[in-house]
C-alpha cells in the first residue's frame, strides 16, 4: 500500500512538471510570437512610412512651385504666420478685430543695457546693509502714497476684462507684495478695496465710478487720458454684452451700451484742468492726483499741459504695453517704445525742475526684475506691471484651461473657466512673485555697491548697441569708463 501512494505521489509531481513546463514553452512561444508580431509592424511601419515620404518628397522636389505646397511655406514665411491669421479673421468678419495683451513686434526694450559691477574702484554692499526700495508717490500732495517696493500692479478693468476673483487676487497678491494696485477703467469693485493695502482709483473716460463716496476710498487718483495699445481712442461694449450685475454695477440702463469716451473731461486748457484736479484734491482730502498718457511724439508738449495742471504723479504707457482687446494698428503702428518714452519724460521733468515732485511712474514691456531696476535707472520712480503679473496670478491655475484654451479663459470676465479661478490660490502667487522681485531688486542695488533707489542713475549703466547708447546717453560698453 505504501509502495503504491509513493508512485502515485511520484508520478503527480512529474505530471506537474510536465504542465509546468507546457505553460512556460506557450509563454515564451507567446512571448516569442508578440516580439516578432511588434518587429514586424515596426519594420513594415518604416516601409510604409519610407515609402510614403519618398513619395510626398518627390512631388515636393518635382512639382511646379505654383502648384507645389512650398509656395504656402515660402509666403508664409514673408508674411509671417500673425499676418496670416489676423488676415483671416478679418475676412472671416468684415470689421477690424482686437487683439488680446499686446502687440509681438520687437521694439527696442532694455536687454541692451546692462549695469556695472561694484568691485574694488566701487565696494559691493554688505548683505547686512538695509536697502531701501520704497517709494513714494506724489510727495508735494497733502497726503503722499507711500508703497513698499517699486512696482503697481497696471490698471486691468474689472467687468471689462477681468472677473471679480482675479481681481481680487491681484489686490491681495499686491497687499502681500507691498506693492500698489491700480483698479482700471471698470466699474468700482468693494472687494478689492478691501483687499488692496495701496489703492489707486482711475478716473476713467466712462461715467462710472466717479461717486465722491467712491473717490474717497482712494490711496491716489489716476486720471485716465490714454492708454499705450489704445492710445486715447473711445471704445464701448454693446448692451447685449453685458449681463446684469455689470449693468448694476456701472449704473446703465436696460439696453444702454457702456461707453468709454475718446476725450477726458475737464481737459481743453491746462486751467480748466488745474481746477479739476484741485476738484479731486478736496474730495478725497489731498490724496496724489495724476494723468495716465500714452507715449507719443508730443510727449514733452502733453507733460508740459501737465505740468502746468499742477499733477502730482505721470503715469506713461509706452508701445508695448497691454489691454483685454484693441485693434493690432494701434497696438504696432502707434506711439513709441517705452525706453524712448521714459528717456524723453525724464529728462524733460529735469529741464523744468519737476523731477523729485513730480513721480514718474512708467509701464509697457516690463517683464522683469533687471527691466524694472533699468527703468528706474533711467528716471522711473516706480513701473507699472500687467501682463507679467496676469502670468503671476494664475501660475499653475492655467492648467485648468491648457491645452485647448488659452490660459486668459481662467481669469476673463467671461471666460470658460473662470468660475474654477481661485483668489486665494492666485493673491499667494502674486504676492509671491513680487517677493521675489523685490529680492531680486535688493541684489542689484548691492551689485551696485548702493544702498537705496534712489541713488540709481544712467550713469550705473552701459549699452551694448551705439543705437541704446545715443536713446539712453550711457556709456558705450566696450570703451573705458
Amino acid at each position: 500500500m505504501g509502495l503504491l501512494l509513493f508512485w502515485h505521489d511520484k508520478l503527480g509531481v512529474i505530471h506537474m512538471k510536465n504542465m509546468i513546463n507546457k505553460d512556460l514553452r506557450d509563454l515564451v512561444l507567446f512571448a516569442g510570437a508578440g516580439t516578432l508580431g511588434v518587429l514586424g509592424s515596426i519594420f513594415l511601419a518604416r516601409l510604409a512610412f519610407n515609402k510614403v515620404f519618398d513619395w510626398a518628397t518627390g512631388i515636393i522636389m518635382t512639382d511646379v512651385y505654383d502648384e507645389n505646397l512650398m509656395e504656402f511655406y515660402s509666403a508664409g514665411t514673408r508674411m509671417g504666420a500673425q499676418n496670416i491669421l489676423e488676415t483671416n479673421l478679418r475676412s472671416e468678419k468684415g470689421q477690424a478685430i482686437t487683439r488680446p495683451l499686446g502687440s509681438p513686434r520687437k521694439f527696442l526694450g532694455f536687454n541692451d543695457l546692462m549695469f556695472n559691477m561694484a568691485q574694488l574702484h566701487r565696494l559691493v554692499t554688505p548683505p547686512s546693509t538695509k536697502i531701501d526700495i520704497t517709494v513714494t508717490i506724489g510727495p508735494q500732495a497733502k497726503r503722499p502714497l507711500r508703497i513698499g517696493i517699486p512696482i503697481i500692479i497696471a490698471p486691468m478693468a474689472y467687468g471689462e476684462a477681468l472677473s471679480a476673483a482675479a481681481k481680487i487676487a491681484l489686490a491681495k497678491g499686491a497687499s502681500t507684495g507691498k506693492a500698489a494696485i491700480n483698479s482700471g477703467e471698470g466699474p468700482f469693485l468693494p472687494e478689492e478695496r478691501q483687499h488692496a493695502k495701496f489703492y489707486i482709483q482711475q478716473y476713467n473716460r466712462g461715467t462710472w465710478a466717479k461717486e465722491d463716496e467712491v473717490l474717497k476710498k482712494a490711496d491716489a487718483i489716476e486720471i485716465q487720458i490714454g492708454q499705450g495699445a489704445i492710445g486715447g481712442v473711445g471704445h464701448s461694449i454693446k448692451a447685449e454684452e453685458i449681463d446684469r450685475n455689470l449693468r448694476s454695477k456701472m449704473q446703465l440702463q436696460r439696453g444702454q451700451d457702456a461707453i468709454v469716451h475718446a476725450r477726458q473731461q475737464h481737459t481743453a486748457t491746462p486751467v480748466e484742468f488745474a481746477k479739476f484736479i484741485d476738484y479731486l484734491r478736496k474730495v478725497t482730502g489731498g490724496v496724489p492726483i495724476g494723468a495716465k498718457i500714452a507715449a507719443g511724439m508730443d510727449i514733452e508738449l502733453d507733460l508740459d499741459f501737465l505740468i502746468e495742471s499742477g499733477v502730482d504723479f505721470v503715469t506713461i504707457d509706452g508701445a508695448q504695453a497691454a489691454t483685454k482687446g484693441s485693434t493690432p494698428i494701434l497696438q504696432d503702428d502707434f506711439g513709441i517704445p517705452t525706453i524712448y518714452a521714459l528717456c524723453r519724460a525724464t529728462r524733460h521733468l529735469q529741464k523744468h525742475k519737476a523731477r523729485g515732485k513730480i513721480t514718474l511712474l512708467v509701464g509697457g514691456g516690463l517683464f522683469t526684475p533687471g527691466d524694472f531696476l533699468k527703468a528706474i535707472a533711467l528716471g522711473a520712480d516706480a513701473v507699472c506691471i500687467g501682463t507679467a503679473a496676469l502670468f503671476a496670478v494664475t501660475h499653475t491655475q492655467t492648467l485648468t484651461a491648457l491645452p485647448f484654451e488659452p490660459p486668459t479663459q481662467v481669469v476673463w470676465y467671461n471666460g470658460k473657466y473662470s468660475h474654477k479661478f481661485s483668489a486665494e490660490e492666485g493673491g499667494k502667487a502674486l504676492g509671491q512673485y513680487l517677493k521675489s522681485c523685490a529680492e531680486e531688486m535688493v541684489h542689484g542695488i548691492q551689485g551696485l555697491g548702493k544702498t537705496s533707489l534712489k541713488e540709481l542713475d544712467h550713469e550705473d549703466l552701459c549699452g551694448l548697441t551705439s543705437h541704446i547708447c545715443e536713446v539712453a546717453r550711457v556709456k558705450p560698453g566696450w570703451l573705458p569708463s
